[in-house]
């Protein structure tokens, strides 16, 4: 009998005894089959935004959009105006017609507070006609008119230009249209 010596360098899976050949097997068995799932991500981790489906982020970008033309023409708008008007919070355009009594106090957060409220279109369409008795920081009123009654004194009356995003927003209202940027003309008593 003649025995062949094989050339085995660079298949060294030819010199593994059986026993290693089962161990080796084992081991990558393992290593595939305990996968598993992976963990899943959780939907919002601390300091970081929620993921959105590109649906969300088309509907977001375009609410920008809109936003940013609202600020324009409502700035224009109001620089078109006869009296001066200045920028207070909420990007609201704000003329004082009458200061009211400035020797009370502003009103407060908590405190209510009548007010009678004109709203029309930038195209000076009323839209509503009311007065009515309001908790301030109760989310009675759109945010706009919430945060700027807290800069007026009774008696006060004003006009406002107001975007539609801290008006009454992407729904509106029965008597208001959804993204309309407004005028409201308030007096409070």
């Amino acid at each position: 009998m003649v025995l062949r010596r094989v050339n085995t360098v660079g298949q060294p899976w030819r010199r593994m005894r059986k026993s290693q050949w089962f161990i080796g097997l084992v081991v990558a068995a393992l290593l595939v089959g305990c996968n598993g799932t992976a963990p899943q991500r959780p939907s919002q981790r601390k300091g970081q935004a929620p993921e959105a489906d590109s649906t969300q982020l088309a509907a977001m970008e375009l609410n920008m959009h809109l936003a940013k033309t609202a600020d324009r023409t409502v700035m224009d708008v109001a620089m078109a105006q006869e009296e001066a008007y200045a920028l207070y919070e909420g990007k609201v355009w704000m003329h004082i017609f009458d200061p009211g009594d400035t020797e009370c106090e502003q009103i407060q957060l908590g405190q209510p507070c009548t007010v009678h409220m004109r709203i029309y279109t930038l195209e000076k369409k009323m839209l509503v006609d009311t007065e009515g008795t309001y908790m301030l920081g109760k989310s009675e009123l759109p945010m706009s008119i919430e945060w700027n009654l807290r800069e007026l004194h009774h008696g006060a009356k004003v006009r406002m230009f107001v975007p539609w995003y801290t008006a009454y927003g992407r729904q509106g209202t029965e008597h208001i249209p959804p993204y309309e940027n407004l005028i409201i003309d308030l007096e409070v008593r």
